[in-house]
């Protein structure tokens, strides 16, 4: 499969400012094979150290940070000769090997010529617990579940995902109902790297549901063995609690939903795991759509994203036919399903928030910041084209760029564009 954050890791191999990479990400978005496969086309050899795996690695930092004495014990466990430059040392499965993450700092510090990456499953909430971590002297690179045009690379779509990269608006247009036929696919298998792979071999709707199924099922396990046992109630309930969040019409996210008369303070600590593990996006409304747009969010006021759209649909036990064929019972919830997929793919590039006036019926799905601008977003499901929020806000704010996204086809009006839901990644 291909997967376009291998062109991250190439500028971080290429950069004269190169230090330790860590890659996060949630689990079972695919952050070992990407390595892997960067260093079979990238590296003449690597190194892979997997703490899970080796258990007796699991000290190799606890003697000392001897840069020269770690890279022998690397070479010995990996049998192969680490060669700066030539070699990429994969340090999988870090959080399991005791002082691993500090040990970065000495790499960048005393053995700069070595390429160094790190990952791990459930790295943001290990990282969030250094109390000695390594600021200034590692680099970050986060890795999403598919996008849509990835996925349809992955099902031998490759011309109509090029059209989408390139913005070639004519052929879009042309190809748009075949578009919109693989689009409802993809809200249906989403993005996990395993479920996309099986759709693509099989096109079996049944085995991508298991395999979604079976991805939850071991996030249930992780909040059990890795959250501290007095949150993890709060954390399933919470969790648990995503699919009628989103099925409101006003999808701001409410405690009252996680249980009767809870409280935000109640629940701040399970949300922060949820955030750290990086299954949920925290997505703030801000107050004033000004520049920089983080200097306005209120952050008491929120909405919350999952991390794949298949796995949302997997939580909400929505089967093939209601998502691909459509269903009127489908027609309130299918606007928060388009929602969380224009979500996955605006977060690639951006930090999106929304804007909802107190007191008003105004609402804008998403705001990002593009080029020097505030950019209002407007997402709708099918082809209804009313945007009434979007026009008074163009007319209050004098924006010079707004978009709406739809199934219908791309087209410029004087106030506004349209985007097809499709090519949101164009965005």
């Amino acid at each position: 499969m291909k997967r376009y954050a291998i062109n991250e890791l190439i500028r971080w191999q290429k950069s004269k400012r190169r230090k330790p990479l860590i890659v996060e990400g949630a689990r079972q978005v695919g952050k070992t094979w990407l390595v892997k496969e960067f260093a079979s086309k990238y590296y003449k050899n690597l190194a892979y150290i997997n703490f899970e795996e080796k258990v007796y690695l699991r000290s190799l930092f606890d003697a000392d940070f001897d840069v020269t004495r770690i890279i022998e014990a690397i070479n010995a466990a990996a049998h192969i000769n680490c060669v700066a430059g030539d070699t990429l040392i994969f340090l999988d499965e870090i959080q399991e090997a005791r002082n691993g993450i500090t040990a970065l700092k000495y790499f960048y510090e005393n053995a700069p010529e070595y390429h160094i990456i790190a990952a791990g499953s459930l790295l943001g909430i290990e990282l969030h617990k250094q109390t000695s971590f390594p600021v200034g002297k590692v680099q970050f690179m986060t890795l999403y579940p598919m996008s849509f045009t990835e996925f349809l690379e992955a099902i031998n779509q490759s011309r109509l995902a090029k059209f989408v990269t390139n913005k070639d608006w004519y052929n879009i247009n042309l190809f748009l109902p075949k578009l919109k036929e693989l689009l409802k696919q993809y809200y249906y298998v989403g993005g996990m790297p395993e479920a996309v792979l099986e759709f693509s071999e099989n096109h079996d709707w049944e085995e991508v549901r298991q395999i979604q199924l079976d991805i939850l099922e071991s996030y249930d396990r992780d909040f059990s063995k890795h959250a501290p046992q007095e949150i993890v109630p709060r954390i399933k309930s919470l969790w648990n609690s995503l699919p009628s969040q989103l099925s409101k019409e006003n999808r701001k996210f409410v405690y009252g939903l996680v249980r009767e008369g809870a409280r935000a303070r109640e629940y701040e600590i399970a949300l922060q795991w949820l955030l750290d593990s990086g299954l949920i996006y925290k997505v703030c409304n801000v107050s004033a759509p000004r520049i920089p747009l983080k200097s306005y969010e209120d952050k008491a006021i929120f909405k919350i994203f999952t991390l794949d759209i298949g796995l949302l649909g997997a939580m909400c036990e929505l089967d093939s036919e209601t998502i691909v064929n459509g269903n009127k019972i489908f027609t309130e919830f299918k606007g928060a399903l388009t929602e969380q997929y224009v979500f996955q793919m605006l977060i690639l590039k951006y930090t999106p928030y929304y804007f909802s006036k107190p007191n008003s019926q105004l609402e804008i799905d998403f705001l990002i910041h593009k080029a020097g601008h505030i950019i209002p977003i407007e997402v709708k499901a099918e082809e209804n084209l009313r945007a009434k929020s979007l026009r008074v806000f163009v007319e209050n704010n004098n924006t010079e760029t707004a978009y709406r996204t739809s199934m219908s086809p791309y087209r410029m009006e004087e106030w506004m564009t349209n985007i097809p839901l499709c090519a949101v990644q164009s965005i």
